[in-house]
């Protein structure tokens, strides 16, 4: 009984990580346009400044989690 209960906590961490990670694909993808928005309204320095520093942050919301998933072997 153990052994099943453990093969199922493991599935449901492992497709909880999936689900996180295919969200956090899908901000990236929704950030693209906002970046060409930004340009598009007036390409300052600074707009783009934060706009490449919002893909900067979502992509480390993206590695962190793989990373520490890989340190504890659930990927």
């Amino acid at each position: 009984m153990s052994e099943s209960l453990s093969a199922f906590v493991d599935l449901l961490v492992k497709s909880g990580i999936a689900l996180f990670l295919m969200n956090e694909v899908r901000g990236v993808a929704l950030a693209a346009p906002v970046l060409y928005g930004m340009y598009q309204a007036g390409g300052t320095l600074m707009a783009i400044w934060l706009g490449l520093c919002s893909l900067a942050g979502i992509a480390l919301s993206v590695m962190a989690p793989v990373m520490v998933a890989r340190r504890l072997k659930l990927i």
